[in-house]
């Protein structure tokens, strides 16, 4: 069994099947419910990948200084975070999937500056970790669901 068997497996017994016809909203509230019993928090998490305020800065042609700028009051996922508790219905100017994805609280390490974060655009730092996998689940899982 391959890791990505393994990681079917263990959403399928979040979710369910394709048979179960239960609409997304509801795997996404049947994935909350399984993190907020299972996350250990808080955890050190980063972003998957750039946020999307930075795409530009990033892999586009925005201003180094600029970026470097915006980046002390909004989050990069070049940071390390605190997540400190997850929500279900919560919303923030950060996330790019808003109300359909779940929210974490988190808290920069550098600065102690709160955000609030799409889950399915956070990782946990510590790949070895329950947390890594759970987060990974879940984000895999609502990409590619939508």
């Amino acid at each position: 069994m391959t890791q990505f068997d393994a990681q079917d497996i263990r959403i399928k017994e979040i979710v369910g099947d394709e048979e179960d016809e239960i609409d997304f909203e509801g795997c996404v509230d049947k994935f909350y419910n399984h993190l907020k019993a299972s996350l250990q928090l808080p955890c050190n998490i980063t972003g998957i990948e750039d946020f999307r305020w930075e795409e530009r800065y990033v892999i586009g042609s925005g201003n180094r200084k600029e970026y470097e700028q915006l980046r002390k009051n909004q989050p990069s996922y070049k940071d390390i975070f605190e997540l400190l508790s997850i929500e279900r219905e919560s919303i923030s100017e950060w996330m790019m999937y808003g109300y359909e994805d779940i929210t974490g609280l988190v808290r920069r390490t550098s600065d102690g500056k709160e955000f609030y974060l799409g889950l399915a655009e956070i990782k946990a730092i510590d790949e070895k970790s329950v947390n890594y996998q759970l987060l990974d689940d879940y984000a895999v899982w609502f990409v590619n669901s939508r």
